[in-house]
This record gives structure tokens, C-alpha cells and sequence, in this order.
């Protein structure tokens, strides 16, 4: 006698992939666009490495923005974070190592706030480093021809301000266990001036980045330091 073949149950499904968040941010500082936000937007709905990338626009403003980024982390229980930023005077996508616990703001952000020596989290570990695998995302991107660096420091305005609070949320919140994130701060586009990175070549650098981040759960032994 054959078995009944048994139906399956909700719970005996493949879980569906989670999706990898890629933040960018609004313009500031007078600049008529941000990079950051045009390459995310890039990104938005392509798969790649089996997940879905979603994609959200963060202000640039201190406390504002990390409470959107709280809310985008509860609503999509990413894979993976990938928080974007510009860095006007670097030549390279930089991924950034290590994010601290510090707001020092040489200039007003998109609100007028410009917090001197304050906390990004009170009581909160003085530094987070990236989850990300930077060195292995770095030889990726340069061996496809893309300049990319590891860099030791995002500053202390709002992007650093937003990688910290990703680090803390990922390190202390419910609900996003295996997640792992970072910050990338991108060029400039050449129409803006120079040092910059053409659109299209930034696109394919952070492509190339999150196939290698979720291929890896842990980065590889190559030099990559800085000197000064």
C-alpha cells in the first residue's frame, strides 16, 4: 500500500531569504544631490546573492535619522545593513572599520543642531567596529577595477553618528539576530567636482560589496591599514 503523501505545513517552507537594507542620505550642506541616496536608489529591488535589496533614504539630521533607521531595522529584519554617506574628499568607496561614540559636528546638519562632544548613546560602549567583511569587500571591488579602501575613520557628523546607533541597535536590539552592517561612504560624482567616481562604477562597487558580504561570514587576513 502506498503512504498518503502528507500536505505540507506552513512551518515546513523554506524560510524566504531576508532582505538586504541599503540606506543613502538626503542632500546637505548646499549640495543640490547626494550620491549616497542616487546609488542606493540604483540598488533598489535587485537581487543579488539570492536577496532582495530594499532601499530607504535617511535625513540628515543627529537623532532623526537613527530613528528611522530603527524603524526600517524592525520593519524588514534585514540580512544585512549597508548604511551609505559621502566623503567629498576621498577618491575611493571607503569601507569604514570602526564607528565611536561621539557626535562633533563642524557643521549644522539639515535641522540646524551641530551637537559638540555629546554622545551618540549615553552609557554606551565607547566604539563598534563593522560586522561587514571590509578587507574581502575591498579586494573584491579592486580586483574588478572599482577604487575602494578601508578607512579608519567615518568622522563625527551624522554618518558616523548613524553607524554607531547601527552597531549599537545590532549589537543590543531584539528581533535582529545574524544581522550583520556597516557604513560605506561613497565619492563624489564627477559633475560635482573632483575627487569623485562615476555613478555607474559606484553602483557595481557596492554590488560586487554585498555579494561578497553575504558570501562571507568572515573577513579575510590582508593588509589594510593606514600609516598616519
Amino acid at each position: 500500500m502506498v503512504a498518503a503523501r502528507r500536505t505540507p505545513r506552513p512551518s515546513d517552507k523554506p524560510d524566504k531569504p531576508r532582505p538586504v537594507l541599503v540606506t543613502g542620505f538626503d542632500p546637505f550642506g548646499g549640495d543640490a544631490l547626494n550620491p549616497s541616496w542616487l546609488v542606493a536608489q540604483a540598488l533598489h529591488r535587485r537581487q543579488i546573492g539570492g536577496h532582495r535589496v530594499v532601499v530607504a533614504q535617511l535625513p540628515t539630521v543627529f537623532g532623526d535619522s537613527l530613528k528611522r533607521l530603527n524603524a526600517l531595522l524592525a520593519a524588514h529584519r534585514p540580512a544585512l545593513v549597508i548604511c551609505l554617506g559621502l566623503a567629498a574628499t576621498r577618491a575611493a568607496i571607503s569601507l569604514e572599520r570602526i564607528a565611536i561614540n561621539v557626535n562633533d559636528a563642524r557643521i549644522a546638519d539639515n535641522a540646524g543642531a551641530q551637537p559638540i562632544d555629546t554622545p551618540v548613546v549615553a552609557g554606551a560602549p565607547a566604539a563598534y567596529f563593522s560586522t561587514l567583511p571590509i578587507k574581502a569587500m575591498q579586494a573584491e571591488m579592486n580586483w574588478a577595477g572599482i577604487p575602494a579602501e578601508v578607512s579608519q575613520t567615518a568622522g563625527t557628523f551624522v554618518c558616523n553618528h548613524v553607524f554607531y546607533g547601527l552597531m549599537h541597535r545590532l549589537a543590543t536590539g531584539r528581533g535582529l539576530k545574524g544581522t550583520r552592517g556597516g557604513f560605506i561612504h561613497v565619492p563624489m560624482l564627477p559633475e560635482q567636482g573632483a575627487p569623485s567616481l562615476p555613478l555607474d562604477r559606484m553602483v557595481e562597487g557596492l554590488r560586487i560589496g554585498i555579494r561578497t558580504a553575504l558570501a562571507l561570514q568572515h573577513d579575510v587576513r590582508l593588509g589594510a591599514g593606514a600609516v598616519d
